[in-house]
């Protein structure tokens, strides 16, 4: 009956904005009580994080940890995939990747720019809007109608844009989802201003000697087996997704987590690397 009615909904292209509505709602209540129950590690004085988006500071941020399903592929493969103790603020939701590219960002100049953010983040995407033009995109674009009513619908091996559209590219955790990546990564580096750059951000290890992937896997609970999510179809090599970025053309400036040190404060994860992206 249930998946009768989700296809149903979908269908009627309404499953998506359904779906959205209530991750919405569910958000707002998770809020109210989160505050409620941090307000206790709510502080002025150091030590302490500051989220970046909501400006609220607190001795520690809420956790998020591998579920049984995924934690060995997360655990066993040593994949910096955002997991850890301080991953949401508690204040404003906002998630410790989405706070470490605002960061980032701040130290750039795009006031003025066109920007194109795939499957956009809440906070993230508010923030790109006061600088630039900012277009959205996602191959389920009413699953984000609560973030952004003119999202698009675009698939990323086959971008419905002109050579050299935008100067900002934002793609935070989506490659790994992609069967056909580095047919996105060309795409990506094809719409891409000479002048601009960048932010491709995936889940990677540092350990492995070489990608572990089944491009057109489609068995959830296999994926969420193998590489740490139902809808994941890999698990990067840092090495080897430098390698591919590099084959489609971009120069790669990586972004250490000692480079990334001054930016803790906001509750990022620490041993995370940013893969700052350019055309040659």
């Amino acid at each position: 009956m249930k998946e009768y009615l989700k296809s149903l909904l979908k269908k009627l292209n309404l499953y998506h904005p359904l779906q959205s509505a209530y991750r919405e709602v569910r958000d707002q209540i998770r809020i109210q009580s989160l505050r409620i129950t941090y307000a206790k590690h709510a502080t002025t004085q150091p030590p302490l994080f500051q989220c970046n988006f909501c400006g609220a500071t607190y001795r520690k941020f809420v956790p998020e940890y591998p579920t049984p399903d995924i934690s060995p592929a997360i655990n066993n493969n040593h994949v910096i995939a955002g997991f850890g103790e301080n991953v949401y603020c508690p204040s404003c939701l906002s998630k410790n990747r989405e706070r470490l590219l605002k960061a980032v960002l701040e130290q750039q100049s795009i006031a003025g720019k066109n920007i194109l953010h795939f499957s956009p983040e809440k906070h993230l995407h508010r923030f790109i809007t006061t600088k630039g033009a900012v277009t959205t995109v996602d191959l389920t674009p009413g699953f984000y109608h609560n973030i952004d009513s003119s999202v698009r619908y675009a698939d990323a091996t086959s971008l419905p844009f002109a050579d050299s559209s935008f100067d900002l590219l934002i793609a935070n955790h989506i490659l790994e989802h992609i069967p056909e990546d580095q047919t996105a990564m060309k795409e990506m580096y094809r719409v891409l201003a000479s002048s601009g750059f960048a932010i491709l951000q995936v889940p990677y290890s540092e350990t492995l000697n070489t990608t572990i992937e089944e491009p057109f896997i489609n068995d959830p609970v296999r994926q969420a087996a193998l590489f740490g999510q139902k809808d994941h179809v890999r698990i990067y090599s840092k090495a080897d997704y430098i390698r591919r970025l590099q084959q489609a053309g971009f120069e790669v400036s990586v972004l250490s987590p000692e480079a990334l040190a001054p930016f803790r404060i906001y509750a990022i994860q620490e041993n995370e690397c940013v893969f700052l992206c350019h055309k040659r």
